[in-house]
């Protein structure tokens, strides 16, 4: 027979009830509370940083271009004073390699830094909060606004923050698509409604994706879309340092007044206040254990140390801190796993930066003529037909001189007398070459094809290739 105190409509357990509720359930709005502190400071300093980087490094020049441009049409990235190319896709993809390296590095030695200080969705959330606050007012006047039905002045008042947000949002996308398309063009095309339709779509696509992370989805982003949440677990273990509530402390909690003495009251240090809670942009209670929403942005911390300080206990009650340290044992800093990251980022680190210092402005491909292997001219010689492909890869135009040596009184003969390339530009060559056999040692003979910029030493290249012979 069912016991009826643990079924509800249709005979479903209550359980099956309660986890039916946490999936169709509208979330919950998080009002978090406004915090001051050392934390605070520094994620004040963070976002304004970040943001600052973000607005106003599309507009800084650099050499006569725009210093930051991934020009996606011309087929070549301005980075300051490096210019890349498509044949230097291979440096990006080693930078994004070291940038997760980077990440990794950091979890593993200090928690979830990243989030709380440094990741886009906090950065701009963070921002979108402070427009909240300063139009709909507190956490309090916040929750009240909300309440109350619609009138003319909640209108105003939510139509203020909505015009603030999507013109901040607008600006974001625009600045998104700077970066891709020179800016001040795109700026002047901009007031005269005369931008392309693909840079409308990413203004706009990007300006909404902002306008809808940061003003609406915020704390969803981080605990249902986010995946490093959820592998995060796998970097840690009990040396890496973390936010976290310190139980033999703080139990049992409950509320008391500032001149009752906890230890004669038989009470833990934690008033019960839920400070911690209210201020945490994710709406996690710290105190009920480390949880994977917790984007380690210390807010607890600024909140509970000001709420020790009033009370007259010692700050730390929440603090960073590591589950070794927690347990009464040492925290290790350099361990297997630290030290590990840490060669094969400066191993990488290293080889990009040889590599990147080796890397010469200019490319050189020779292909073989296949249809034919060689000829014989009317004079008796060995000739073989080469395509030369000439890549400048430097922000000037260029003239070079080709050679090729491998094979005593090999000739080089070429249709054009000059070899000019414009900057991001390449020419195909058609050359040939002309020994006699007397001089071809086997049937594949080595040689070498040499090209020289004439105005600068520096610019050179060499390739190697086949010349092949009746032998």
């Amino acid at each position: 027979m069912t016991n009826p105190d643990t079924t509800g409509p249709g005979g479903a357990s209550r359980s099956d009830e309660q986890v039916a509720a946490s999936l169709y359930a509208k979330a919950e709005k998080i009002y978090p509370r406004q915090v001051h502190g050392l934390f605070a400071r520094l994620r004040v300093l963070g976002v304004l940083g970040l943001l600052g980087i973000y607005y106003i490094t599309p507009w800084l020049r650099w050499d006569g271009h725009q210093a930051l441009l991934l020009d996606l049409p011309a087929r070549k990235f301005h980075i300051f004073f490096v210019t890349l190319w498509p044949q230097d896709f291979f440096y990006l993809a080693v930078l994004l390699i070291i940038a997760g390296l980077v990440l990794f590095f950091v979890t593993a030695l200090a928690g979830r830094v990243w989030c709380g200080y440094a990741c886009p969705q906090t950065v701009w959330t963070e921002a979108f909060l402070w427009i909240e606050r300063k139009v709909e007012g507190n956490r309090m006047q916040q929750q009240k606004l909300d309440a109350l039905p619609m009138s003319a002045r909640k209108f105003r008042i939510k139509g203020t923050k909505h015009f603030l947000w999507l013109a901040f949002s607008v600006w974001t996308g625009f600045t998104f698509v700077g970066y891709f398309s020179p800016i001040d063009e795109l700026g002047r095309n901009l007031l005269v409604f005369n931008i392309g339709p693909w840079e409308t779509f990413w203004i706009l696509f990007y300006g909404f994706a902002t306008y809808g992370n940061a003003g609406f989805m915020r704390e969803q982003v981080c605990k249902y879309m986010c995946p490093y949440a959820r592998f995060q677990s796998a970097m840690f273990d009990k040396d890496t340092l973390v936010v976290s509530y310190i139980p033999n402390r703080g139990e049992p909690r409950g509320s008391r007044k500032r001149s009752v003495d906890p230890v004669a009251a038989g009470m833990g240090d934690c008033i019960d206040c839920t400070l911690c809670v209210q201020v945490c942009p994710t709406g996690i209670d710290i105190r009920d254990g480390l949880q994977y929403e917790c984007i380690a942005c210390s807010a607890c911390i600024d909140a509970c140390d000001d709420v020790m300080d009033k009370m007259g206990y010692d700050k730390g009650l929440i603090k960073y801190t590591t589950e070794h340290a927690m347990q009464g044992g040492t925290t290790h800093i350099l361990r297997p796993r630290i030290i590990i990251y840490a060669v094969i980022l400066l191993a990488i680190f290293a080889a990009f930066g040889y590599s990147f210092s080796q890397r010469i402005s200019l490319g050189l491909d020779v292909i073989r003529d296949r249809n034919t292997l060689y000829r014989e001219t009317s004079d008796g010689l060995i000739e073989n037909v080469y395509i030369l492909k000439v890549l400048n890869m430097d922000n000037a135009e260029h003239q070079y001189e080709l050679s090729v040596s491998g094979i005593p009184g090999l000739t080089l003969h070429k249709d054009m007398a000059v070899i000019r390339v414009e900057s991001g530009g390449i020419m195909e060559l058609p050359v040939r070459l002309r020994a006699d056999e007397a001089d071809l040692e086997a049937r594949s003979n080595d040689v070498v094809f040499e090209l020289v910029a004439t105005d600068d030493d520096s610019l050179a290249v060499s390739e190697d290739a086949r010349f092949l012979g009746p032998r």
